[in-house]
């Protein structure tokens, strides 16, 4: 205590979270909320008796949510308080000391510290690499609001703005960004769960740009993991789930192994993540990677590319609880960063998978993005020719095609085959007319180069593109 302090009769909070923080409720829709202090009284009072309470108060209009509870008086003048908090908010934590025993309304008693802005809702870890930190770069209507909170790279809670991944007085040296952040797609993301909820969401950053798996990988390097695990902890441990951008840097690797192996990597890296927290079921959301443009690229580095999303395609099929949404059609505003407006829309989707996969709410059940699940390959009636037939899963209504661009590529034992024309013959099918028969194995690919074709194919009802793919085996 200062000297100050001393001279002042009351209750001390000494241990307990700040202001703005967002705890994160258990099963059973609250929250644990342990308080910890000192008190102070002189005068003549019958300080034996002296006894400090709390209560919980919402902060819009001071209703109350849970009247004055008294804590636990210990030796030394301290004391401790364990209120079970709602899931909701704002709230204000009060305390007060209460020395006299002819108030029994406690009008009077003595004043205590306060906890101002607490909410009880969910907690969402955001973990990957730059398009994670968020790199969007110029004006965006993208505004703050109260009840979506971020624990700050500092360690203190505060009001979630742009940039989340601000390294100002940093606590946390290995997620330090190299140069300052912009737009992310996560603030909007955590303003959808709160209307559509009903209470408060924090975010945890923890990502960094440049970043490889390798980094958050336990059974490789990990030192990304090992730092989002102290972050997490100094947010209370517990979380809801964790929003996921990368692969960039692994897809950029073309004289390494690291596209072939994302995988299964991505998956040691989701089986730590659960463990670590204790949940088998711990919800990740994913986004597929958008594009790299203005680059000298070449065929096995789209290959690279293809692999690693292809990766991400998959993970949200072997894995429950992972959820995969798609960018390619989002703006970037430089040669492989997202922009606002595609940040926006990033967003968007992984609330609606969020909302949809995590939390089943009626209105999002069309959440996933048109997968192709099957190629065949079989004389075209019309042509005698040859021609591949995909067909997709997840389409709520119809795929639909506006341009004929590259968008599908197939190769066989010999080489390429030249797709001479694709379009839409069914709800779920596309079938492409191909120069020649296939010979040996055959394989299909769809928008998985390093900047594929913009306009690809989506689902008339949902309006999300495809999912890019790569060596979908034709049958």
């Amino acid at each position: 205590m200062t000297q100050l302090e001393k001279r002042a009769n009351g209750a001390y909070l000494t241990e307990g979270p700040s202001s703005w923080t967002i705890l994160q409720q258990g099963e059973e829709g609250d929250a644990e909320l342990t308080l910890r202090g000192v008190w102070h009284a002189e005068g003549d009072y019958d300080l034996a008796r002296a006894q400090v309470y709390a209560r919980v108060v919402r902060e819009d209009d001071g209703r109350l949510v849970l009247t004055w509870t008294p804590g636990v008086m210990e030796e030394g003048r301290r004391w401790t308080a364990t209120l079970r908090i709602p899931a909701g908010g704002l709230y204000r934590v009060e305390t007060c000391l209460r020395v006299r025993q002819d108030d029994p309304a406690m009008e009077w008693p003595m004043r205590g510290d306060m906890i101002h802005h607490l909410g009880v809702g969910d907690l969402w870890i955001i973990a990957g690499q730059s398009n994670a930190a968020g790199y969007g770069r110029g004006p965006c209507d993208d505004r703050l609001e109260p009840g979506v909170h971020m624990l700050r790279l500092n360690g203190q809670w505060d009001m979630a703005s742009h940039p989340l991944n601000d390294p100002t007085d940093t606590l946390f040296a290995p997620n330090r960004e190299w140069s300052n952040p912009g737009h992310s797609p996560f603030l909007l993301f955590g303003k959808r769960l709160k209307a559509e909820l009903g209470y408060p969401i924090g975010l945890v950053p923890t990502a960094l740009g440049g970043s490889h798996l390798r980094s958050w990988n336990p059974e490789e390097q990990g030192e990304l993991y090992r730092n989002m695990l102290e972050i997490a902890a100094a947010a209370g441990g517990r979380v809801k789930g964790l929003l996921w951008y990368q692969g960039c840097s692994d897809a950029n690797m073309p004289e390494t192994d690291e596209s072939e192996t994302y995988l299964e990597r991505f998956g040691a890296f989701v089986r730590h993540l659960r463990e670590d927290f204790g949940d088998d079921g711990l919800p990740v959301l994913s986004v597929q990677l958008n594009r790299l443009i203005g680059w000298e690229t070449g065929d096995e580095l789209d290959r690279c590319w293809g692999r690693v999303r292809e990766a991400q395609k998959e993970a949200a099929e072997r894995l429950p609880g992972v959820y995969v949404v798609p960018s390619l059609d989002c703006g970037v505003c430089d040669n492989i960063h997202n922009g606002p407006d595609g940040n926006r829309l990033i967003g968007e989707r992984l609330a609606a998978a969020a909302l949809g996969g995590v939390y089943g709410r009626r209105g999002y059940e069309r959440h996933r993005a048109p997968r192709a699940s099957a190629a065949s390959i079989r004389r075209s009636g019309q042509t005698d020719g040859f021609e591949i037939v995909l067909r997709f899963s997840d389409v709520a209504g119809r795929l639909l095609a506006h341009t004929k661009e590259e968008v599908f590529k197939a190769e066989d034992d010999l080489g390429w085959i030249v797709v001479k024309e694709w379009r839409v013959t069914g709800e779920a099918e596309i079938s492409l007319s191909l120069s020649r028969q296939p010979s040996g194995e055959t394989f299909v690919h769809g928008a998985y180069e390093t900047n594929p074709a913009y306009y690809v194919p989506f689902d008339d009802e949902s309006r999300l593109p495809m999912l890019a793919f790569y060596r979908l085996r034709a049958e």
